[in-house]
């Protein structure tokens, strides 16, 4: 397992980078499915997107557990 910093760098770089292109990734697949078959109804959309929203955290459930607590070399206050 990485250490916290390195855990929390990742984060950030899956969050800022990864979660984007995941975005854009999900919604051009759903208008290319949407123009070869037409519009799914309302609430199969909606299950679909927000079975998606927690299908992308899944394999990164390790790297993001615990990154909102102070790390392990930080004082009370957030500092070294």
């Amino acid at each position: 397992m990485a250490g916290y910093r390195a855990r929390k760098r990742w984060a950030l770089l899956i969050l800022l980078v990864g979660l984007p292109v995941y975005l854009v990734a999900v919604i051009t697949v759903e208008n290319r499915l949407v123009t070869a078959w037409g519009p799914p109804p309302p609430l199969a959309e909606l299950v679909i997107f927000v079975s998606l929203a927690f299908l992308w955290a899944l394999p990164f459930k390790r790297i993001f557990t615990g990154i909102g607590q102070a790390g392990p070399d930080e004082n009370e206050e957030g500092r070294r």
